[in-house]
């Protein structure tokens, strides 16, 4: 068992250097690697967004679906299983969107991961560097998501930066 947390801004790489490492791990199991896809398409531009995702993958990939239970997708992993959740915000975003009691919800999520058998690479955006929103809901989210980023990156064994699509080790033990 291993969990490694990638952050990064948006379009900074971070998803793909996760499913890079994800696939040179399970090449040596010989089982197809799994993410664990946390997007919902609420619309055209987000349907495109998973579409482009999918065929970046390509069809030697497995693929989950759980925006909301996240935590239960988890849970039923096994050792042998090599995962990329992407990603830890999308899935806040649902939390939030859904009316769901955050801080249970990050509770059984982070209980889940540290209990996890399999390799994971969880996949988050950092958002706290930029303006500050305008909004109350914004502003909930920006300091919800550094919350949750902070709280796995407290069970993780790795962490790790991807800027402009290169790494910056912020805790390595393989990351």
């Amino acid at each position: 068992m291993a969990i490694t947390l990638v952050l990064g801004g948006a379009r900074s790489g971070k998803s793909a250097y996760a499913q890079r490492q994800a696939e040179q791990v399970a090449a040596g199991t010989g089982r197809p690697p799994l993410m664990i896809a946390t997007a919902e398409a609420f619309d055209e531009e987000m349907r495109d967004r998973i579409d482009r995702h999918r065929t970046d993958r390509g069809d030697d990939w497995r693929t989950l679906e759980a925006p909301l239970e996240l935590a239960a997708a988890l849970r039923d992993l096994s050792a042998e299983d090599v995962v990329v959740v992407d990603c830890l915000t999308l899935w806040l975003s649902n939390q939030m969107l859904a009316d769901r009691d955050l801080s249970a919800a990050v509770d059984d999520l982070a209980l889940a991961l540290s209990a996890c058998p399999a390799t994971v690479w969880v996949v988050s955006n950092e958002v706290g560097w930029s303006l500050v929103p305008d909004n109350a809901l914004g502003r909930r989210f920006r300091d919800e998501a550094g919350r949750l980023n902070q709280r796995i990156a407290s069970i993780a064994d790795s962490a790790c930066l991807i800027v402009a699509g290169m790494k910056l080790d912020l805790r390595s033990a393989s990351c």
